[in-house]
């Protein structure tokens, strides 16, 4: 049995389509779970309570944590390290193997390729809230209380409003409208496809060799400007490559007035360098399974065009 804890985000949900592939059975958890690929088990649980997270493991031989919490600082604070806590509890008990959808704020401003030896050195609060979950997950795998795995992802595209280049980028252009960037749209910059990050989420779950690492997942190396990505995305969906820059100013003045916009405005710095993601270890390991940024946009282009169609 694999269970994805969080089943119902974008990453849950490319998840269970990635397993059923592998047709292992699936049982699928949040607080309003529904199905997806259709035959999965379907548990409604809420993880912040360590006797309903405790059921929802249980019977699982692969789980995979890929709740979103809140965008929120407070929230990140308050319930990630009760939830982390657990699950790790729960797939202790029964003995599961835990893959962890992580992100890369632990690792604070990199210079150079991000890679799994990068040190944990964040600098912003989100960074530090994630910190310490993934050091509290290091912890249970180096002391031998569960197997498992953390598997990393650049900031990731797809048709999810969780991503910035979905909402600043291909929502508008499929309108018809001009799009728009954060801070400098001349620096190079990473994204992982969500169908590879959770294609690569399943073949960590398939393989135990894997277990007690860190994994960068699947991610297009090329990592384009700015500029470059929006003027591929331009052209994949037959706009005008018009946008504009938004300035670190403007975040904080829009923060005053969207509590979104304030949290966003402490991540800034991801867009002030450049932002590589390398995922060589995954490749030599599985081989290369990362989508071209081209193909990856055909695909968004084409859903969003059948869906506007619906």
């Amino acid at each position: 049995m694999h269970v994805i804890l969080g089943s119902t985000g974008v990453i849950g949900t490319e998840l269970a389509h990635a397993l059923a592939a592998h047709q292992v059975p699936v049982r699928l958890v949040s607080r309003q779970p529904k199905h997806i690929a259709g035959k999965e088990e379907l548990f409604p649980a809420d993880l912040l309570r360590p006797e309903e997270a405790d059921r929802a493991v249980q019977g699982a031989s692969v789980v995979y944590l890929t709740v979103g919490l809140p965008y929120q600082i407070a929230v990140w604070r308050r319930d990630w390290p009760v939830l982390m806590k657990n699950v790790i509890d729960a797939c202790e008990k029964h003995k599961a193997r835990l893959i962890f959808f992580d992100n890369v704020y632990p690792l604070g401003k990199v210079s150079g390729w991000m890679t799994e030896e990068s040190p944990i050195q964040p600098c912003s609060k989100k960074g530090e809230a994630r910190a310490e979950i993934d050091r509290m997950l290091i912890a249970a795998y180096e002391q031998g209380r569960i197997q498992g795995s953390i598997a990393r992802a650049a900031d990731f595209y797809g048709i999810t409003p969780l991503a910035y280049s979905y909402l600043m980028v291909f929502q508008p252009f499929s309108q018809g409208k001009s799009g728009q960037w954060m801070v400098n749209a001349d620096k190079r910059h990473c994204f992982t496809y969500v169908k590879d990050g959770a294609r690569g989420m399943a073949l960590l779950g398939m393989n135990t060799d894997t277990d007690n690492q860190i994994w960068h997942l699947p991610t297009d190396m090329s990592a384009p400007t700015g500029r470059e990505f929006i003027h591929l995305a331009a052209e994949v969906f037959g706009a005008k490559p018009k946008f504009m820059t938004l300035p670190p100013w403007m975040f904080t003045v829009l923060g005053w007035f969207n509590p979104i916009m304030k949290e966003i405005g402490e991540m800034l710095y991801q867009n002030e360098v450049d932002y590589l993601f390398d995922c060589s270890k995954f490749n030599k390991r599985f081989g290369k399974h990362a989508t071209s940024y081209r193909a990856g946009m055909e695909e968004i282009a084409k859903e969003l065009k059948a869906t506007s169609k619906a």
